[in-house]
């Protein structure tokens, strides 16, 4: 199945990390991380409203391994897909176990 690793942007907030920037353009603040774990940089109101609805704000894909106080999860895509090694990330074009995986082509220079 193909798993994501995501962070909370919210609680980056909540748990004062120290890796939280904000700047202000066009009248809005926007708030990211120096750390780059998530690069995305989100609207502090937009955050703010979302938090104090069900399900709050949600998840960002991590773009590096989180840190410790980083709240963090693994989102499954295709639950149905999960063995004893759990979240394994499959080919785009799987491979099927029924033909042949490739072909080999031999081209002969005749010089």
């Amino acid at each position: 199945m193909h798993c994501d690793k995501v962070v909370y942007p919210a609680m980056c907030i909540q748990r004062s990390c120290p890796f939280v920037y904000a700047y202000e353009e066009f009248g809005r603040t926007y708030i990211g991380c120096m750390q780059k774990i998530f690069d995305v940089e989100i609207d502090l109101v937009a955050l703010s409203t979302a938090q104090v609805r069900r399900g709050g704000f949600g998840s960002v894909r991590a773009r590096r391994q989180p840190l410790p106080m980083c709240a963090s999860d693994v989102v499954r895509c295709y639950s149905r897909r999960e063995d004893e090694l759990g979240c394994l990330n499959p080919e785009f074009h799987e491979l099927s176990g029924a033909k042949p995986s490739f072909r080999v082509i031999a081209q002969i220079d005749p010089a």
